[in-house]
């Protein structure tokens, strides 16, 4: 089994998609293994965006994921990474395949409702900032 983080950022979370991005994800046959509601600080932000810095978009994403609360969450599957990348459809919501996340409910690039981590190197760095448990980050 693979594990994966993914992250249902401030709009999905101030427009109610919580519960239907989860069932998503749980209709899809996965099992999520830690799941928490956090606000992020611009100090972690700033580390989960690091490969953005010299980006000119850089100081949007980390004013944009500290505007609000987050729910972090670190799903278990067969091919997670790939599938739940799948599930979560392309940054572009214009370019999502249709019945994705991003295409069903992002309305710009910049709000598009969720991160999913795009390897399983990402997976295992982005579960260590948002999950202190060692054990968790082992599994992976």
């Amino acid at each position: 089994m693979e594990k994966t983080f993914t992250m249902i950022k401030p709009d999905g979370v101030k427009r109610g998609l919580v519960g239907e991005i989860i069932k998503r994800f749980e209709t899809k046959g996965f099992t999520i293994t830690d799941l928490k509601m956090m606000s992020i600080s611009p100090q972690l932000a700033k580390e989960h965006y690091k490969e953005h810095t010299e980006k000119p978009f850089f100081n949007d994403l980390v004013e944009f994921i500290t505007s609000g609360p987050v729910v972090a969450m670190i799903l278990e599957g067969e091919d997670c990474v790939s599938q739940v990348r799948t599930i979560v459809g392309s940054t572009d919501p214009q370019k999502a395949t249709p019945g994705s996340i991003r295409a069903d409910y992002a309305t710009t690039v910049r709000f598009n409702v969720i991160h999913a981590s795009d390897s399983l190197e990402s997976a295992i760095r982005e579960t260590s900032l948002f999950f202190e448990e060692q054990e968790t980050l082992q599994t992976i």
